[in-house]
């Protein structure tokens, strides 16, 4: 399926791209969340209208993030978890962990957005992870785990 990217989407094209898809892709992820519709030629008409407002669109979008990203950049996120005497977790800290105590510490990030390297952290000690607040907005964080004894 034809279809002209509203947004820039990771291994897709950018914004104004008319790119083919797989039908299953465009119609259940990027035409309900809004970022393409289908390459018809009154969409491409009305795509072209519109072309400079979806820009500035995608501009200021794309500098909230970067301003939000130098703000986030560097933090350290403390979580404490049971732990065996060895270091290891009886649980694991995941990206829901993550997300939610930067939530707490006044940072708008929803746990799809926290990418752990090496799956969820199961030691006690610090880890780097990643945040995508945007497709080109990507910072580290330090995620620093404390071993709580039953």
């Amino acid at each position: 399926m034809q279809i002209i990217l509203l947004d820039k989407v990771l291994n897709v094209g950018g914004l104004g791209d008319i790119v083919k898809v797989k039908d299953g892709y465009a119609r259940n992820f990027l035409i309900p969340t809004g970022r393409a519709r289908r390459a018809t030629a009154a969409n491409k008409a009305e795509f072209e209208a519109k072309r400079v407002e979806l820009e500035k669109a995608a501009a200021a979008k794309l500098a909230d993030m970067q301003a939000q990203g130098e703000k986030l950049g560097g933090t350290t996120v403390k979580l404490t978890q049971k732990a065996g005497v060895d270091g290891r977790l009886f649980g694991s800290v995941t990206n829901g962990d993550i997300a939610e105590e930067l939530g707490k510490q006044g940072y708008k990030v929803v746990k799809s957005q926290v990418r752990l390297p090496n799956g969820p952290i199961k030691v006690v000690g610090d880890s780097t992870v990643s945040v995508a607040l945007h497709t080109d907005v990507v910072v580290d964080i330090t995620v620093t785990v404390y071993g709580e004894t039953a």
